[in-house]
């Protein structure tokens, strides 16, 4: 009975004890007397070797399994093999302080379910280092599937703070390469340049890569320097949540400059600009009539030459881009804007926005065509960001990504049983 508690098939309880902070059991393996791996002569026994290894708790207490490893030596003087130790995998790792079994389910407890790794080690009263080491490597199997993720259709890029470091808190950046059809978590590679993620891209498989229809990103040249060396094929996209964006960082410049010129000092509650900062940022359809009264009156009073005026009025024109599907009627319209926003009586900031829309053009009209956007990228690192809380951030990059694509890699949890490390 206490080898079923066990729940291994060919070993002997030599006893339990009571510990005063675990329970204490003593296993050895029924085996018979193995050969020599080289000159297949029959070993002698050489001694026995005690392991403490971490295992689940029993009956609500922690326990230990102490393995009585048997030690052999070749018998044939010749031979170079000299002593051994007998090693079971489906006992424990030689890379493990825990038992596979417990290897594998703080793998889940950690991965799937995204708890911390304290707080599984204070369930299993042992090392922070012992569950993360075991996460590590029975983790590994399972990001390094590679049917993990089969061919993708449309992918994205996006940053995320990964540590700050050193003395002056430099930030240090990780990119998201995501599958935006699916919304999984493909990699997470350092650095928020065209260097990591070239380097990604190009150790997959060249048909993998022309498989790739389209490539959202979100204005960023960087991102955009990886689609044009490493996916020329595939249509890029600019996500529309944050062209719109851009388009309300103009205004919000431009209604910061118009005060400072106005009354000399930055927004104060009482600032009839400061007090509509929040309405001209809202999307027109969802301001009601008293709203627009009151918007109307504090931009008489505050913007005395009409300049946050024709930036707000820049702002819908931008967002009414999206108003419709038609990638020719969104062609000539962002021509159109481009050519209206270059005008010289418009403010300096509507006609920076011109020309940065100019210079996105294609990546915004292919919107229009291929209906896809970095949204599920954005999903995805609220879910890094998730594990980042929970760990109280990291200090090393191969933790942080191994437990991300654990929580959002969506890997194939069934490997989990068959897989074995050594």
């Amino acid at each position: 009975m206490c080898e079923l508690l066990v729940g291994l098939g060919d070993v002997t309880v030599c006893g339990v004890g009571d510990w005063p902070s675990w329970l204490r059991i003593g296993i050895e393996t029924r085996r018979p007397r193995p050969s020599c791996s080289g000159c297949s002569t029959l070993a002698h026994g050489h001694g026995r070797r005690d392991v403490m290894l971490v295992d689940l708790p029993v009956f609500g207490r922690p326990s230990r399994l102490v393995w009585s490893k048997r030690r052999w030596v070749c018998p044939n003087p010749a031979c170079a093999v000299g002593v051994w130790t007998e090693q079971d995998p489906e006992i424990a790792s030689t890379r493990c302080a825990l038992t596979t079994r417990a290897g594998r389910w703080v793998t889940v407890q950690v991965g799937r379910h995204g708890r911390s790794v304290a707080e599984v080690a204070a369930d299993l009263e042992c090392d922070w280092h012992t569950v993360m080491d075991a996460v590590v490597l029975f983790g590994q199997i399972l990001i390094d599937d590679p049917a993990r993720f089969g061919a993708v259709s449309a992918v994205g890029l996006d940053e995320t703070l990964f540590a700050r470091k050193g003395e002056y808190r430099t930030q240090c950046w990780s990119t998201q390469i995501v599958d935006v059809t699916r919304g999984q978590l493909l990699d997470i590679v350092p650095g928020r340049d065209s260097t990591e993620p070239c380097r990604w891209f190009a150790a997959r498989p060249t048909a993998w890569c022309d498989g790739i229809r389209w490539a959202t990103l979100d204005l960023s040249n960087a991102y955009r320097a990886v689609f044009d060396t490493m996916l020329p094929n595939a249509v890029q996209v600019a996500d529309p949540f944050h062209v719109v964006k851009l388009a309300n960082t103009a205004l919000d410049e431009c209604r910061r400059r118009v005060q400072n010129d106005t009354l000399g000092h930055r927004g104060r509650k009482d600032d009839p600009l400061y007090r509509c900062r929040r309405l001209l940022v809202m999307a027109d359809e969802r301001v009601n009539d008293d709203g627009r009264e009151r918007l109307r009156g504090l931009l008489g009073a505050g913007d005395p030459k009409g300049d946050v005026r024709m930036t707000w009025h820049a702002k819908e024109v931008v967002r009414q881009t999206y108003d419709h599907t038609d990638p020719e009627l969104a062609a000539a319209w962002v021509d159109d804007i481009c050519r209206d926003f270059a005008d010289t009586e418009m403010p300096p900031e509507v006609q920076r926005l011109g020309r940065t829309i100019k210079r996105w053009r294609h990546q915004i009209v292919a919107w229009h065509r291929s209906h896809v956007s970095n949204g599920p990228t954005e999903a995805i690192n609220n879910l890094v960001k998730r594990v980042k809380r929970v760990a109280f951030g990291f200090r090393r990059f191969k933790h942080y990504r191994i437990r991300a694509l654990l929580y959002a890699g969506k890997p194939n949890w069934t490997l989990l049983n068959g897989h074995t490390p050594p």
